[in-house]
């Protein structure tokens, strides 16, 4: 493989032919998808979030399954695509059948913010394009009418968020609903790359504004009224729901006890390596006081997001140039990742790909909680690394760009958390061993967001299989109050940040581990393939990536056999 041009086309298969075919159907299912991929032709569109809608989802897969029984595989990329699919859509049926689809409500990664958070990814250089986010804008009340329709679904069949992320999310929406709120905002502060939009289109947009803000009071007035007084107080999920959200992210099935085990583990090695890199930064001291001679060091200090979002850029731009051709193949076309603060103030950095053209970049948005302004670059070094290159932008956008070589499916639909988050973790680490965190500062900060990672494992596995607490934390079982003064002493977080994730772990069980363990089959893998004899890092990382994201037992067989690996990708 070049670093330029992809190499020769590759025949599309049977199977290359069910995938595609499903992905059409998801893009006519849900037109945000659309949005995302950056496809003309469904800018004003929502999914349907009803009930009829989540069932014609789980029809689709089931279709899907049915057309690919009796295929066989052409070759290791069909392999790894029956794979994938059968693992992915199987599991996703699963889910239907279990009733918590239509129950999806949380503080991060429900429809609740999906609804909202497209806008983020809709071009506004032109009027016509500000035409299309007031067109969606017009139709977010019959989207989260059908949102409504599947809670109010689920609460019959009695499955109902608990309190807490009912509570989470009325907040939010009500922030949206609010006169200074997000689509206020949006509507006022509307400008075309030429200057004001025109009466037509402004009046427009205003119209828009004021039915998206009334659709999301109607929701925190639903979830007020029906839904917080039938919501359970207790947070703990319960082994059955839990181990198949894991299954979701991971990919894989995993020992919840032994990971827990191996979680407490992990968590004790990385404190016991802060504490020798704090004698580093100033001999005899603890953590504690280590991260204040860091954050008290001016050279290590950013004032507003400005200065932030500069050097998250200037940071990202050394990495993809330091880093390509030499340790990762990087075509010229993914080189263009552009760093953004997120419109938010609801805590969290997050990446978003690219367009399946890549006109519109891969990016990286950094969700500020309101009145903070000041930032300290040790501690945020490695989420550059995470969220970037060679984290997640290398990794979502080398699926994108290998277009000669994955289906629709492969490319853009298929992302499983453990594989995705787990290769940004393993990039972290990845950069320590290439030695770009040689300053024991950023070392510090790489290994408090592994230490996070770690803490997560305990605490989500813990909590919510209500385990027993490590005698180093505590005594009894695991609660949540337990569990947030846990997080307190292991999560070098805001306190705006520490709340916000808090209530995330408990609302969406299973993803927060999903990093860590993720980044532990990632490391196993690799340590199975380095015993083998001409073991090359730059081509395993090649062979990896060129896969997408997959599963992680589908990773994993595709990588360890050969008969799997991607065509023309064995050595």
């Amino acid at each position: 493989m070049t670093t330029e041009a992809p190499s020769a086309v590759r025949p599309p298969s049977a199977i290359d032919a069910v995938a595609d075919a499903y992905t059409d159907t998801l893009i006519r299912l849900n037109p945000s998808f659309a949005t995302e991929l950056g496809l003309p032709g469904h800018e004003t569109e929502y999914p349907d979030f009803s009930p009829a809608g989540t069932a014609e989802f789980a029809a689709e897969a089931a279709k899907a399954l049915a057309a690919l029984d009796g295929l066989a595989p052409g070759d290791d990329v069909d392999a790894v695509t029956l794979d994938a699919m059968r693992e992915r859509l199987g599991l996703q049926l699963e889910i239907h059948g279990s009733g918590w689809d239509a129950a999806d409500l949380n503080n991060i990664a429900s429809p609740a913010q999906d609804i909202r958070s497209i806008f983020d990814l809709m071009p506004t250089d032109t009027a016509g394009q500000w035409e299309h986010i007031a067109g969606r804008a017009l139709n977010v009340p019959g989207a989260i009418a059908g949102y409504i329709d599947s809670l109010r679904h689920a609460k019959d069949a009695g499955k109902v968020s608990a309190a807490r992320q009912v509570s989470a999310v009325i907040e939010q929406a009500t922030k949206y609903a609010a006169g200074d709120g997000f689509f206020a905002k949006l509507a006022a502060g509307a400008r075309t790359a030429d200057g004001p939009l025109g009466t037509a289109v402004q009046e427009k947009l205003d119209a828009g504004a004021a039915a998206a803000r009334g659709a999301y009071q109607q929701l925190a007035d639903f979830l007020t009224t029906e839904l917080l007084p039938v919501a359970p107080e207790k947070d703990a999920v319960g082994r059955e729901r839990y181990s198949l959200a894991s299954r979701s992210f991971l990919g894989a099935a995993v020992d919840l006890e032994e990971t827990y085990a191996w979680g407490v583990r992990e968590l004790d090695r990385l404190i016991a390596e802060q504490e020798k890199v704090a004698s580093v930064i100033k001999p005899g001291a603890g953590i504690a006081e280590a991260k204040d001679v860091l954050n008290n060091d001016p050279a290590r200090q950013l004032k507003g997001t400005e200065a932030l979002k500069a050097w998250m850029q200037e940071l990202s731009d050394k990495a993809v140039a330091d880093l390509a051709g030499v340790h990762f193949e990087i075509p010229a076309v993914m080189k263009k990742l552009e760093c953004l603060i997120a419109p938010t103030d609801e805590g969290g950095i997050y990446y978003t790909g690219p367009s399946d053209d890549f006109s519109r970049p891969g990016r990286m948005w950094w969700s500020v909680p309101a009145g903070e302004d000041t930032f300290t670059t040790w501690a945020e070094t490695t989420t550059v690394f995470h969220e970037g290159v060679p984290g997640h932008h290398l990794q979502v956008a080398t699926a994108t760009y290998r277009r000669e070589l994955l289906n629709k499916w492969r490319r853009n639909v298929c992302w499983t958390s453990g594989h995705g988050e787990g290769w940004a973790l393993y990039a972290e680490k990845l950069m320590q061993e290439l030695g770009y965190l040689a300053d024991p500062g950023d070392r510090m900060g790489m290994l408090d967001a592994q230490r996070m990672r770690a803490a997560r494992v305990v605490f989500d596995i813990g909590v919510h299989l209500e385990l027993d607490v490590p005698e180093r934390w505590g005594t009894g079982t695991w609660t949540p109050d337990k569990g947030f003064d846990f997080l307190k002493e292991n999560l070098a977080i805001s306190e705006g940040q520490l709340n916000f994730e808090f209530t995330r772990y408990l609302g969406w069980p299973g993803q927060a581990p999903s990093y860590k363990v993720g980044q532990r089959l990632w490391e196993q893998i690799r340590a199975d393939l380095e015993a083998r004899p001409g073991f090359d890092l730059k081509a395993f990382h090649t062979k990896a990536l060129n896969i997408g994201s997959v599963g992680l037992d589908t990773l994993r067989r595709a990588l360890l056999n050969e008969r799997s690996l991607p065509h023309g990708l064995r050595e």
